[in-house]
């Protein structure tokens, strides 16, 4: 007991430190307009719904099996045994 109170737990407290100093230090390498404090104002509804993609929305080309993931498994059995 008394080698981990003497030895590991101020390393464990140090390296903690270091770590959470690099975490903070890392902001210097983040591009101006992401290491700016996150905006107070509020949100409304339509400003959410502005960022929604709609189902008419053009989406890129997915493999089937990321196709499955973001829209579900299609209605008709027949389809999803092509899958």
């Amino acid at each position: 007991m008394v080698f981990f109170r003497q030895n590991i737990a101020p390393f464990l407290v140090v390296l903690v430190f270091i770590v959470a100093l690099i975490a903070v230090s890392a902001r210097i390498f983040i591009p101006a307009d992401m290491a700016a404090p996150a905006p107070t104002g509020e949100v409304t509804a339509q400003d959410v719904r502005a960022n929604i993609p709609t189902a008419s929305a053009p989406m890129a080309r997915l493999s089937p099996g990321l196709s499955v993931l973001i829209n579900g498994l299609p209605d008709d059995l027949a389809l999803s045994e092509q899958m």
